[in-house]
Formats: structure tokens, sequence, C-alpha cells
């Protein structure tokens, strides 16, 4: 279990940092010891998931990792151009963008695209947020039938993850997500910080993912008109790709 968490985590090490990478630097990022660490960066290149340049001594992914995954992003949302939208999204409104899904009683982060601004959002891909307490939790939500989100809440309510909530409570949320169309998280995800949020057109399978545009508070209410303009628009182009 710990050898296949780590080789995940080598592989994430060389998706933020995307050059290649000596053992040095993979090692101290992560806190692995130099043994252990160094016969699983050999497995890895043995596995042909990695290459070592000898004359350099650093390590990058080989192709195989893109081909393994490469299926993945259509699978989950169609055919259309969704990561390419997702950097325009990100050039125009200059801040961090996020994409999310749910995973079970939470919605988890699957792809972020950081802001250069310096007090930024940065939570990393794989992040959990409530599903029933958080800006793209609700946008999950609000694309589902009230039935299903009346199970979910009792669900979250047993887990005991977070303040009990009432089924009235947490559809007025709903309710104002789906009335206006996206969500504005402010001050949820740490002081100064808040995500606007928006449910994207459903992919295959019936799956439905949220973007979110994140950062300062007094930088996202600013900007909150043109944001909220830029999400919709990218959305109504993912619709009739």
């Amino acid at each position: 279990m710990k050898s296949a968490q780590r080789a995940l985590e080598i592989l994430e090490v060389f998706a933020r940092q995307r050059r290649p990478l000596a053992l040095k630097e993979i090692l101290e990022e992560l806190g692995y010891p130099t043994s252990s660490g160094s016969a699983l960066m050999k497995s890895l290149v043995a596995l042909g998931y990695l290459d070592y340049d000898r004359e350099r001594r650093t390590y990058f992914p080989t192709m195989r990792i893109a081909v393994l995954g490469s299926w993945v992003p259509a699978a989950l949302f169609g055919e259309g151009p969704l990561l390419s939208a997702l950097e325009d999204l990100h050039r125009k409104v200059d801040e961090t963008v996020v994409l999310a899904v749910q995973s079970d009683l939470h919605a988890q982060y699957v792809h972020v695209i950081h802001s250069a601004e310096p007090l930024q959002f940065r939570a990393p891909p794989g992040t959990l947020r409530p599903l029933a307490r958080s800006g793209m939790g609700l946008v999950l939500l609000s694309a589902k039938k009230d039935a299903e989100i009346e199970r979910l809440r009792r669900r979250i309510n047993v887990s005991g993850d977070g303040a009990m909530q009432s089924r009235e409570e947490l559809m007025a949320r709903v309710n104002e997500v789906r009335a206006r169309g996206y969500a504005f998280s402010k001050n949820s995800i740490s002081p100064g910080l808040g995500i606007i949020g928006a449910a994207l057109p459903k992919g295959p399978f019936g799956r439905v993912a949220a973007v979110g545009v994140a950062g300062r508070v007094a930088r996202l209410e600013e900007k909150q008109q043109a944001i909220v303009a830029e999400l919709q628009a990218m959305i109504d182009r993912l619709e009739h790709t």
C-alpha cells in the first residue's frame, strides 16, 4: 500500500514541477528516505513510467504515463476540449481555475491551474471539500434531483462531517445556486479567499463536474460580473462542441 501511494506521489511531483528532476529534489519535496526512494525510482524506470538521463542524473515521465490516462478526460467529460477551455478561462480571468467532481460525500478538485497572484488559492489536485458546506459542493448538488440531495444530506449528517443540516437549510442554499446559476463561496476555504463556481454540461454516464474561479474575495467581488460571464461563455461553448 505504501509503495503504491509513494509511486503516485512521485508522479504528482512531476505534474507540479513539469521539468526533469534529480533524485534529491524529489526525495526532499516528499520527505522520503534515500534508500527506499531510490529503489522506487529505479522500479518506475524499469516499468517504463520514468526515463533516467544518466548524463544529467535526472528523471522525467515517459509517454507511457500520457497514454495511460489519455482516455480518462473523454470518458469523464466527453470529447469536448475541456482542458483547453480551462486554460483559456484561466488566461481571461487571471485567477486560479479549479475543476471538481463528486467523490462520495465530498467535492474533489481533480484539476487546478494556479494563479501567479501572491496571496493565492493553493489547494492541490486531490483536495476534498465537504459536499454540503462548500461552494463547489453546492454547485455539484444543484445539478441533482431533490430526492438524491436528501439521501446525501442524511448520509452526511450520519457521517458527522461537520454541523448537522436540516433539509430546509440545505435546499435553501442549493436553490440559491440554481436561481443564480453559480455559487460564490467566501472565506470558507480560509480567511480572505473565495471561489465562484458553476456546473458544466453533464458528461458521459451522467457525471457532473463543476468549474470554479478561486482567489482573494476582494478581487473576485471586483471582477464578479466578468468572471460569471466568462464561466457562462465557457459552459455555452462546451454545450455546443
